[in-house]
């Protein structure tokens, strides 16, 4: 489903602030598969997944999705295959826009042309009934402009809108990080039900350790632009916060930092 091919990415090369973000990656994830990467700051995660949407060509090494080369593909035409919620809710969403609109756009996205804009009564009462089955009660508020929305239920919209047209690979890049534990808890439910409904292959960044263990099914840990170790299986049912942390202290012939490191529960 997606494979990345010794991928090289020098920011600011050749300068003072030159950075080796992501040197020589390499990583295949079959159709299905829910992956979750765990990192300190800095070791090259959200980086992956810039490269992998095309936010900036990569430096060497290609990127396939479903089978195809999108190594040069500029991102606005990857953007119909990958589905991305960010970390910040303000992000993936027009605030000026209402719920309905919002979710109407996501919906006609490859169907209709970007401004065909007219929702009907039947697909309102989709969309509606979509928002229902998750308990928020978002489905009263569709005449609601998304900016009103509190942090969860703008996730939760942007989860919707990247779902509701089921991508090729869905990438999570600490969509729960800034919303408040309840609040986490219920967005991460819905992110499982989505991705289990649709059997979407997903990749997930997270700095909860605890989860980073017990969501989808791969885990992967990154450092320096490069992949440590990746477990599946029994190895990752087995696996401890305590050994997890010594392997990272053995890979990498050092004291763990639990500064550079964030949570473990």
């Amino acid at each position: 489903m997606l494979t990345l091919k010794h991928v090289s990415k020098t920011f600011h090369p050749g300068t003072v602030n030159e950075k080796r973000a992501l040197q020589d990656l390499s990583l295949k994830l079959d159709d299905g598969e829910f992956v979750t990467i765990i990192g300190s700051n800095g070791a090259g995660k959200s980086t992956m997944f810039n490269a992998i949407c095309g936010t900036f060509l990569i430096d060497s090494g290609a990127i396939f999705l479903d089978g195809k080369n999108i190594t040069a593909m500029p991102e606005y035409k990857r953007s119909s295959s990958i589905g991305r919620v960010f970390q910040d809710p303000m992000k993936g969403t027009a605030p000026n826009m209402t719920i309905e609109e919002n979710l109407a756009l996501a919906h006609a996205k490859g169907s209709r042309g970007p401004l065909a804009f007219a929702i009907n009564k039947k697909e309102s009462a989709y969309l509606r009934d979509c928002l229902a089955e998750f308990g928020m009660g978002l489905e009263d508020r569709m005449k609601t402009k998304v900016g009103l929305l509190s942090g969860g239920q703008r996730q939760v919209v942007t989860l919707l809108m990247c779902t509701i047209v089921p991508p090729k690979l869905l990438l999570l890049d600490e969509h729960t990080a800034a919303l408040d534990p309840a609040t986490a808890q219920k967005v991460m439910e819905i992110t499982n039900l989505l991705v289990e409904r649709h059997h979407l292959t997903t990749m997930m960044i997270t700095h909860n350790m605890s989860a980073a263990l017990t969501t989808g099914t791969r885990t992967i840990m990154m450092d320096d632009g490069q992949i440590l170790f990746d477990m599946s299986g029994k190895e990752r049912e087995d696996m401890t916060l305590d050994e997890l942390l010594k392997m990272y202290s053995a890979k990498k012939n050092q004291t763990f930092d639990t500064d550079r490191m964030l949570m473990t529960e």
